[in-house]
């Protein structure tokens, strides 16, 4: 049987491959069309966070990238002060980022620049407030500040000798060779780097060239139906960085939890296979089918039944729902307690096993990430 289609809040993204039973799919990505539907999705997360205070900062952050989308940066901005001026954030460095990167969109470019300067002589040990400082500075024309603040972002954080890039910092290397296009800068290292991550069909040398904003004024048929293709390739890429706090994320059960399950909520025991390892299985295949299909932002959810029961009681319906599972799992991902999939070779597997992912449910034909 398949499980139940997800409820996600936000509207549902482009078609995903199918979800085996025995692993509901999540949808958190603010990518909805309606300003209405992000203003009603904030205030969903509000509430969720004051459900659940312990994942306050990532609830708020998600509820403020749904409003700046819905075009209330001033609320978005006061959520952001809140964060700051709340005892010891989890994530300061990423908060003033967006913090800055919002203001700058709605006038506040000297206080922008101010926190943006300010973050880049902190030097943070962390991806994400560096692609954020760099795509707010090349989004406003500030090209060469865009290219400094990515490659030292990439100098401190990426060790171009190690076999695998990570995952957080990918957008890192192909913002900076985005950049370099614009700069008419030649390939070094780091643009090489670049290429040997990027998961779209299109080559980033063609995906990222400035002059290929002149074949949209072309009468070819075939030179506009390759530029479309392009720019959907890019796309998918302005996609995936927006949605990558958000994850895409299946639901795993944990032995002694997937047990007690099966047997606690029979009606529930008909969405998943009969055995544990069967379940590992299915959601490692499903991720690996999700990936396959082009889906970038992959990440775990571990459940528990004291967890799951409470959270049907607070959304007064019974734990034997089916659709609730899909609830769960997206309340979950929202509160931040997604794992990103596929972990690297030498972590530690998704499942629990405390095993090297390779080792585990990696395999020999575990897939790289995107």
């Amino acid at each position: 049987m398949q499980p139940p289609a997800p409820t996600p809040a936000a509207a549902v993204p482009p078609p995903l491959a199918p979800a085996r039973s025995g692993s509901t799919v999540s949808t958190m990505r603010p990518d909805t069309p309606s300003p209405a539907d992000h203003t009603t999705e904030a205030e969903r997360l509000l509430r969720t966070a004051a459900q659940y205070p312990e994942d306050r900062e990532p609830l708020l952050l998600q509820a403020a990238a749904h409003l700046e989308l819905a075009g209330d940066r001033a609320r978005a901005a006061t959520l952001y002060d809140q964060l700051l001026n709340h005892p010891a954030p989890d994530s300061p460095h990423l908060i003033k980022a967006l913090k800055a990167a919002n203001l700058w969109e709605f006038g506040h470019e000297a206080e922008a620049r101010a926190i943006i300067d300010g973050i880049r002589a902190a030097a943070p040990r962390t991806a994400q407030p560096w692609a954020v400082v760099a795509e707010a500075l090349e989004n406003h024309d500030e090209l060469q500040q865009a290219h400094e603040a990515y490659t030292t972002a990439l100098t401190l954080l990426v060790n171009p000798s190690d076999s695998e890039v990570p995952y957080a910092t990918r957008p890192l290397l192909t913002g900076r060779h985005r950049v370099r296009r614009m700069l008419g800068k030649a390939h070094d290292s780091w643009d090489a780097l670049a290429d040997t991550v990027n998961p779209g069909p299109v080559p980033l040398d063609e995906l990222h060239d400035p002059k290929r904003l002149w074949a949209l004024g072309s009468s070819d048929p075939t030179e506009l139906r390759a530029e479309i293709e392009r720019l959907q390739a890019e796309l998918g890429s302005y996609r995936a960085a927006l949605s990558r706090p958000f994850p895409v994320a299946l639901l795993h059960w944990p032995a002694g939890e997937y047990e007690e399950l099966r047997a606690t909520h029979p009606t529930l025991a008909a969405e998943y296979p009969p055995t544990h390892a069967e379940h590992l299985a299915t959601v490692e295949s499903s991720l690996r089918e999700l990936a396959s299909a082009g889906t970038l932002n992959l990440g775990v959810v571990t459940g528990s039944i004291p967890s799951y029961e409470a959270f049907a009681a607070s959304e007064h319906t019974t734990p034997d729902s089916t659709s609730l599972l899909a609830e769960y799992a997206t309340t979950l991902a929202a509160r931040g307690r997604a794992t990103f999939w596929p972990p690297s070779a030498s972590a530690a597997c998704w499942c629990g096993s405390e095993e090297a992912y390779r080792d585990c449910h990696g395999g020999a034909a575990a897939p790289t990430g995107g």
